[in-house]
């Protein structure tokens, strides 16, 4: 084997430096030409976001430790068939997404490549799914999509929690590509949000996710939409390793339900509803058919999902189940767990306000004092008033009840791995007030 100086791709690049400079180019790069390479590789619309641009701060440690050497992010769309979308053949819907899905990754990769062709480096992380699993159930993806495509003048989040584009609506998917370099000009928000905020979101939702009021229960949509994704998919491995016999499965799971999972094992996974997509009726190529006749657009695309007879998924106790049983009297009910099973106090105290039941918080004023000991010690305040809930770090104010607990057996408690008497009879888990208190507590997280 020849010496490290001697190798022919060593001799190679320093016989080519020697020729042309090889260092990092520092020069900007045109925007007009980046933004047509884009959409030569199959984008949209793109837009353009420096690394330091304050409204993204809370971005920047994730997207440095991706890659390093970021300096610009390019925010893309890619569009949706939205006819496709609004079907209520969920096949045809979620073929959509996924056909979608699987070129928003393509058109990412290629811009990469030609951006490597002419001595650029950059990354594209997934635009969905592959995510960092190991991190569940935290923070899995690896950059956030929609407040660096909003950043980027790509439109605005809607009531439904989707951006909405000024032009496609919020039938498209988001890409984010992380380059080494500046760009001669980057872009900025547009001055107006596309969100007509009809509440026709609002009104197909089957689990009542979004609130005319603009509140956001990311629990009931997580349960039902994603049902075939990873913690409903932790609930259905656990109802078979719960079965021991296959009738007693069968008790807990029906046949088109398996079909279903067989289907999204065999063929990625469906969402059960996007319905807020569906209905959507914003942007300007959109926009048509509901100002021509909005009462034809209700019956033709909102009242065929409403109607819909299909087995909607929600957590006992939570506000969704209360909801599908007053709005959708026709739809099924099936009564499932979250799934969610935090194995760390920081994914404990992440998931707080994602599992938070505001209705079944009502009347509930009080604060909580946790004490955490053991593997993980921790200080922490969580205070539910006024059917919103806050969580602070420290102890903070008067303790309506202080809660000592072991970090490793409130964790298995939470995952039902241990039970709260026993913890309670070992001094485990202790507690300082009404034991009704910690009750309470638990209806506002149902799992």
């Amino acid at each position: 084997m020849p010496k490290f100086d001697d190798h022919p791709t060593v001799k190679w690049w320093r016989e080519q430096a020697a020729v042309s400079d090889r260092t990092v180019k520092t020069m900007p790069l045109n925007v007009d030409a980046l933004r047509q390479l884009c959409l030569d590789a199959g984008a949209d619309d793109v837009g353009f976001v420096e690394l330091d641009r304050p409204t993204i701060a809370d971005q920047y440690t994730d997207i440095v430790g991706a890659f390093p050497s970021t300096k610009t992010l390019l925010s893309f769309v890619c569009r949706m068939n939205r006819e496709n979308v609004r079907a209520p053949a969920r096949s045809i819907a979620n073929l959509e997404f996924h056909a979608a899905n699987d070129d928003t990754n393509e058109t990412a990769r290629a811009i990469v490549q030609r951006l490597d062709d002419i001595g650029v480096r950059a990354l594209n992380p997934a635009a969905g799914f592959p995510m960092e699993m190991d991190r569940f159930p935290g923070k899995t993806w690896v950059v956030s999509h929609k407040p660096i495509a909003v950043a980027a003048g790509l439109g605005h989040m809607g009531i439904h929690r989707n951006v909405i584009h000024p032009k496609f609506g919020n039938f498209i998917l988001l890409g984010t590509v992380l380059v080494d370099a500046v760009v001669t000009e980057y872009t900025y928000p547009i001055d107006y949000n596309p969100c007509l905020e009809c509440r026709l979101c609002v009104s197909a939702c089957p689990v009542g996710a979004i609130a005319p009021d603009g509140h956001f229960n990311f629990s009931a949509c997580y349960t039902h939409n994603y049902r075939e994704f990873m913690s409903g998919f932790t609930d259905w491995a656990e109802a078979i390793a719960d079965s021991n016999e296959a009738l007693a499965y069968r008790r807990k799971v029906n046949d088109s339900e398996s079909a279903s999972m067989w289907q999204s094992l065999s063929f990625k996974a469906n969402y059960k509803a996007a319905y807020c997509m569906a209905a959507c009726p914003a942007g300007e190529d959109v926009i048509g058919p509901f100002l021509a006749n909005r009462k034809e657009f209700v019956q033709t695309v909102v009242k065929p999902l409403r109607e819909k007879l299909e087995p909607i998924y929600v957590v006992p106790g939570s506000d969704a189940e209360t909801y599908v049983t007053k709005y959708f009297p026709h739809k099924t009910v099936r009564r499932v767990s979250s799934g969610i099973h935090p194995r760390s106090l920081q994914g404990f105290l992440f998931g707080l306000p994602l599992l938070f039941q505001r209705e079944q918080a009502k009347g509930l004023n009080a604060t909580y004092q946790f004490t955490f000991t053991g593997s993980e010690r921790r200080k922490v305040t969580v205070t539910i008033q006024d059917q919103t809930v806050q969580i602070e770090d420290g102890h903070n104010g008067t303790a309506n009840l202080k809660i000592t607990a072991d970090s490793e057996t409130w964790l298995r408690f939470l995952a039902k791995e241990y039970n709260l008497i026993w913890a309670l009879l070992q001094r485990k888990i202790r507690i300082n007030g009404s034991p009704k208190l910690l009750q309470a507590f638990g209806k506002c997280f149902p799992s």
